[in-house]
């Protein structure tokens, strides 16, 4: 029991500290932020009452967590499923020809710079020590298999980065007087998209202000044009 509660612990500080997960989270919260203030916008466009924004709020809000979410995991168990082929296509061939593997591998540290001997040498080395990982790393550049933990992490990851970025313009809506609803989401948006974006980018190792100004550039254009639609078609 101890030892799975520090596994998941070690696993948990892991991805806390994973530059990739801190700019998936970052676009996520920055994709619920815009979508949910765009939709906003265009029912108070449209000259929707405060039920009314509230209601299409929450339901962006839910609907956009789900997709968010299910996106990911997609994406993820996708990559996972291709990975899992290629150790399988890995495993036969090192059966059956391990003698042309090993070339494969000398050739592959061959290019790398290496003379024919010592390429020989480390793939030999890397063929005795763990040969299936060698070959994947070699061939496939896999140096991680993604397991069902980082599928639910990821799927689970933007879902919730999602719902945090959608919660500031929701929260406006209900929280303020409709007649200062429209101004109060814009600044909300444009406060929450740059604190966002650069937490994002200084965790993910981004240019900062390129990151803040392509997503403000987004979210205003976004937001702007929702509103438009909704005086136009109401």
């Amino acid at each position: 029991m101890k030892t799975t509660a520090a596994a998941l612990l070690t696993r948990l500080r892991s991805v806390l500290r994973d530059s990739g997960s801190h700019r998936a989270w970052a676009l996520a919260a920055n994709d619920g932020v815009i979508a949910t203030a765009g939709i906003l916008e265009g029912f108070a466009g449209a000259g929707a009452d405060d039920a009314t924004l509230v209601l299409a709020g929450m339901a962006a809000t839910v609907a956009g967590m789900f997709t968010a979410g299910g996106a990911k995991w997609a994406e993820v168990a996708s990559e996972r499923e291709a990975q899992l082929a290629a150790i399988d296509e890995e495993r036969a061939e090192l059966k059956l020809q391990p003698s042309v593997e090993l070339s494969d591998l000398t050739a592959y540290y061959e290019k790398k710079g290496l003379s024919h001997a010592l390429a020989l040498e480390v793939a030999d080395q890397l063929m005795k020590r763990s040969p299936l990982e060698a070959q994947l790393e070699s061939e496939h550049g896999i140096l991680n298999v993604i397991s069902r933990a980082d599928v639910i992490q990821a799927s689970l990851g933007s879902a919730i980065g999602y719902a945090l970025g959608a919660a500031v313009p929701l929260f406006v809506t209900v929280a303020v007087p409709i007649r200062l609803e429209t101004w109060l989401v814009v600044a909300a948006v444009a406060v929450s998209l740059t604190f966002i974006s650069v937490v994002g980018a200084r965790a993910g190792h981004l240019d900062v202000a390129r990151t803040l100004r392509r997503t403000l550039v987004i979210g205003f254009v976004t937001v702007g044009i929702s509103y438009l639609v909704g005086m136009i078609v109401f």
